[in-house]
């Protein structure tokens, strides 16, 4: 910028954006003035949507050459995040996705805080051994007056399972090798409702999955049909408490029994492994008197998700054992930090310590009465979403009153549209309430699920059941989808179509609509 010129003649050049540079002649001297705009500096500007950093694209799969602004950095990646959905409108998720502020704050001061790291964070790994005494005492472990639990914190249920599953595997083998069996053909016993992560475990670890197969109006693993699948061979049977479909509890005591029975008469040992990924925090506030836990002899480990209803952000589950004996000690490696021995069992190394210490603080805050508040208000919420969507008289329940908060619900006449759509235009509002098909054998029945959390309102409740109304009166005045097979619809040579039965055109209009759906979230997908 030149501010004063005294001499004569001067010839100037304005700077425009086709010319950087001030072009001065004063006499027969030539003086170049060089200039930078706003496009071409790093300096971010007042205001970050004027810069150069959001008119241009970022590549997607390379790192950029070049560094940007701290602020255009920010903006860049909160815009984009804006598209996501709204994790308190996301009734798909178990997971929770509201905490309180001073928890918040805890989190936010511990986000640093490598946990693996247990000599300089002794106090988080003392609230971690906190943590699991809690759980194992909520669980009935039989633990004497000053015996410790025995239990490890995992970034989820999934990997709580995977220890579990490693523990009886390693447990089993043992065995077999000291009565000189053979021990390469492990197999494990569950229901076909199982979260993949059982499946998962059966692959990486090299074990046989066997399902017990579902059937219409029966959504859980039957204890009797399971029983009948254990073999000498059989590692353990997992049981659901609060199946991932229907928020069903199966029937762990039955198993129990039955199991037990059958153990007696074979000399075998099998034992129980209870997945509590969700109803680990219910039952013992809902259901005290429901036997599921360490009351039964045959359960050896239970799992829980932190995350879930144990009312923390995602990245914390527990894995607890009903004593020492039930966990391989080659299974367990030795830290020794401030002269005490620190055992340690986990899949992984580094993890934050923040969702620990906010398991922490949700145990003592709300204690036994706070969770108990918390999981009946859940419960009478989803009583009133029930009964609003009942009162409509277009949808069957399938979910059960009793187990997990939530409410599963299918359509009573799919012959116009079905469930995949209902999905699809709550989106519109919002909402993201998911449609699924049920495993083998009752995969042609389609089910939408609405998971009740602790920030799931009776107002959103109401206000959920009137926009499904909606939907479903913008729905009625669409023509009806028509199903196709290879791209044709069915047709006779003479030109008219031939009569199916009620369930065989249920099976095809629900296979056809879950092509669709996958086709759509397939090309949405990025590597």
């Amino acid at each position: 910028t030149i501010t004063h010129v005294h001499l004569s003649p001067l010839l100037f050049q304005l700077h425009s954006p086709h010319s950087p540079s001030v072009l001065c002649k004063v006499g027969e001297q030539e003086a170049m003035v060089l200039s930078k705009t706003a496009s071409q500096t790093d300096v971010s500007v007042h205001s970050t949507f004027a810069s150069r950093y959001v008119r241009d694209a970022l590549p997607r799969f390379r790192m950029p050459e070049n560094s940007i602004p701290k602020e255009a950095a920010y903006q860049i990646i909160n815009d984009e995040l804006m598209l996501d959905g709204n994790p308190r409108l996301n009734l798909a998720s178990f997971v929770t996705t509201w905490m309180e502020p001073e928890c918040d704050k805890l989190i936010m001061a511990a986000i640093n805080k490598n946990y693996v790291d247990m000599d300089e964070y002794p106090v988080t790994t003392e609230l971690q051994n906190r943590c699991v005494n809690m759980i194992a005492h909520l669980f009935n472990a039989p633990l004497g007056e000053s015996e410790a639990a025995v239990g490890v914190g995992t970034v989820g249920s999934s990997e709580a399972i995977m220890l579990a599953g490693l523990a009886f595997k390693r447990k089993w083998q043992n065995r077999r090798k000291a009565e000189g069996k053979p021990y390469d053909k492990p197999n494990i016993v569950t229901g076909a409702n199982v979260q993949v992560c059982w499946e998962k475990f059966a692959r990486y670890f090299e074990v046989e999955l066997k399902e017990v197969k579902l059937r219409d109006g029966y959504y859980v693993m039957d204890p009797k049909k399971a029983v009948e699948m254990v073999d000498e061979n059989t590692i353990c049977v997992a049981a659901i408490l609060g199946s991932t479909l229907n928020g069903e509890f199966e029937d762990v005591k039955l198993l129990n029994d039955l199991l037990a029975e059958k153990n007696k008469k074979k000399g075998w040992d099998t034992p129980i492994h209870v997945d509590a990924a969700s109803g680990g925090f219910i039952a013992p506030f809902l259901y005290p008197e429901l036997e599921w836990d360490f009351r039964l002899p045959l359960v050896k480990s239970i799992n829980v998700s932190g995350h879930k209803y144990g009312l923390v952000y995602a990245g914390i589950g527990w894995v607890i054992w009903r004593s020492k004996d039930d966990l391989p000690e080659e299974l367990i490696f030795h830290i020794n930090y401030l002269g005490a021995d620190q055992p340690t069992f986990t899949l992984n190394f580094s993890k934050g310590s923040s969702q620990v210490i906010a398991q922490y603080y949700q145990l003592i805050r709300l204690g036994y009465e706070g969770y108990k508040n918390v999981m009946e208000n859940c419960q009478e919420n989803a009583m009133v979403l029930k009964r609003g969507l009942e009162r409509t008289g277009r949808f069957d329940i399938v979910s059960k009153d009793n187990g997990v908060p939530l409410v599963a619900f299918s359509l009573k006449d799919r012959s116009r549209h079905d469930e995949f759509e209902v999905s699809d235009f709550l989106r519109r509002f919002g909402w993201i309430v998911p449609a699924y098909t049920m495993p083998p054998d009752a995969q042609h029945v389609t089910v939408l699920r609405v998971v009740i959390r602790e920030d799931f309102s009776r107002t959103l409740a109401e206000r959920l059941v009137m926009d499904v109304q909606k939907v479903l009166h913008e729905l009625d005045s669409l023509p009806p989808k028509q199903p196709k097979v290879n791209g044709h619809p069915h047709h006779h040579r003479n030109g008219t179509i031939p009569k199916k039965s009620e369930l065989e055109t249920q099976r095809s209009v629900t296979d056809a609509w879950k092509k669709f759906v996958m086709a759509k979230k397939t090309t949405n997908i990025v590597c």
